[in-house]
């Protein structure tokens, strides 16, 4: 699945899988990776920035570690993002129940 296609769902993405706890960022893209069996797989580029930007937003907050003398930033869900989080999956259903009846053949609108 290419980047462009998350566009907009990329937040939801991340914050959901950081739900069951805190992850360093590579651990995040291959989170997405798996949870989605394969189907996101994507680049530094498109999740890195977005780290940054939820962190800024206050929905994340990172700390700095040291493992295995490399320094890595581990993102954990704050108050603000859980609250985030609630709100995507409500939209999200929302977006979904109003895509499928679109696209449903056949049944009177």
């Amino acid at each position: 699945m290419k980047p462009d296609a998350v566009r907009g769902h990329l937040d939801g993405l991340i914050l959901a899988v950081l739900e069951d706890g805190p992850r360093h960022g590579y651990a995040i893209i291959e989170a997405l990776q798996a949870r989605s069996g394969g189907a996101l797989d994507l680049p530094t580029g498109t999740v890195y920035p977005a780290l940054r930007r939820l962190e800024r937003s206050g929905r994340l907050t990172g700390s700095w570690s040291t493992v295995g003398g490399r320094e890595r930033r581990t993102y954990t869900l704050s108050r603000a993002g859980r609250h985030a989080l609630a709100l995507q999956r409500t939209e999200w259903a929302e977006f979904r129940g109003v895509v499928e009846a679109v696209l449903r053949p056949g049944e009177a609108r």
